[in-house]
């Protein structure tokens, strides 16, 4: 224990300046121009190196005629500093650029299938402006992203349905109006809106998402007192189109959504009640984070 406390307390000796003083010497080729290029006079310099010796109980250097050569130890310690100061240095640029707001992770969680898409445009941007910055979207937080908010395992929330709660701030982003999906041979293709009552025969495809969280329920069919014939779950937008294409049934999905991927599928789509459903996505973040995260700061602008 004694030889260990021993040999710490030799580890503690040597800072970053004597590595730098052994770095410099070797550069500059002598006491002189080493102790310029440290900004330092050569006695203090030179003071630095002696005391350092004399707490290693060790040579570092020795004199021949007027030059310096170093010792075995001199040399250890000069390849120890070369390998050392890099790593050092990359290391203080690092941490002044999490200083500055240059660097870190920027994690989101996703509570909306739909969204990922609409994220995707604000992404490719903001990783444009902020190279230093790895962002992680999180899709298991699907309506439970509050918590998640919460106990920090996201910076953001992507929600359509934000929810009040002391120390959460919501800013809207981008409205949208839910539509229902069809195909151009149905009969409600045809239709300018529709009532609840129009679904009552239908298959209906939603997201793998409980229907208390659903806007065609929830503002819709529950308030119309309506019900479709069939619910089913479709994970995959691309299936549920398809599907949809087929006469296998109806969607309700976002209009730019819609726009945006239906391609040569015979697909139309139809306003829910006369006035629509209208929705804004969201961005959920702890009140404190915006002006404590730059990087947050510019990707809710950029949102917006």
């Amino acid at each position: 224990m004694v030889l260990f406390h021993f040999f710490m307390n030799k580890i503690h000796m040597i800072d970053r300046m004597h590595l730098r003083i052994m770095r410099e010497i070797d550069a500059q080729g002598s006491l002189t121009r080493a102790a310029q290029s440290l900004h330092l006079t050569q006695s203090a310099l030179s003071h630095a190196l002696k005391k350092l010796e004399q707490q290693l109980c060790v040579s570092l250097w020795i004199k021949q005629g007027r030059q310096l050569q170093l010792t075995t130890a001199g040399r250890h310690l000069l390849l120890e500093a070369q390998r050392l100061l890099p790593q050092l240095e990359r290391l203080d640029d690092a941490m002044a650029d999490f200083a500055q707001g240059n660097r870190g992770s920027l994690r989101i969680g996703m509570e909306c299938h739909p969204c990922y898409r609409w994220l995707l445009t604000i992404v490719e941007p903001f990783l444009a402006q902020w190279p230093g910055v790895d962002v992680d979207v999180k899709q298991q937080f699907q309506f439970g992203g509050m918590a998640a908010l919460f106990n920090y395992d996201i910076d953001i929330l992507v929600t359509p349905d934000p929810l009040a709660r002391s120390g959460v701030e919501f800013h809207p982003c981008f409205a949208y109006e839910q539509v229902l999906v069809v195909s151009r041979h149905d009969s409600l293709a045809n239709e300018e809106w529709i009532a609840p009552h129009a679904l009552s025969d239908k298959v209906l495809y939603t997201y793998p998402v409980e229907p208390s969280r659903l806007d065609i329920y929830t503002e819709f069919l529950l308030p119309g007192q309506c019900q479709p014939r069939k619910h089913k779950v479709i994970e995959a937008t691309e299936m549920m189109l398809q599907l949809v294409a087929a006469r296998r049934g109806v969607a309700c999905l976002p209009l730019w959504l819609v726009e945006q991927m239906r391609g040569e599928l015979a697909i139309t789509t139809v306003r829910l009640g006369q006035q629509g459903v209208h929705k804004h996505i969201h961005l959920g973040v702890r009140q404190e984070a915006e002006s404590a995260n730059p990087f947050i700061a510019s990707f809710l602008a950029s949102a917006r």
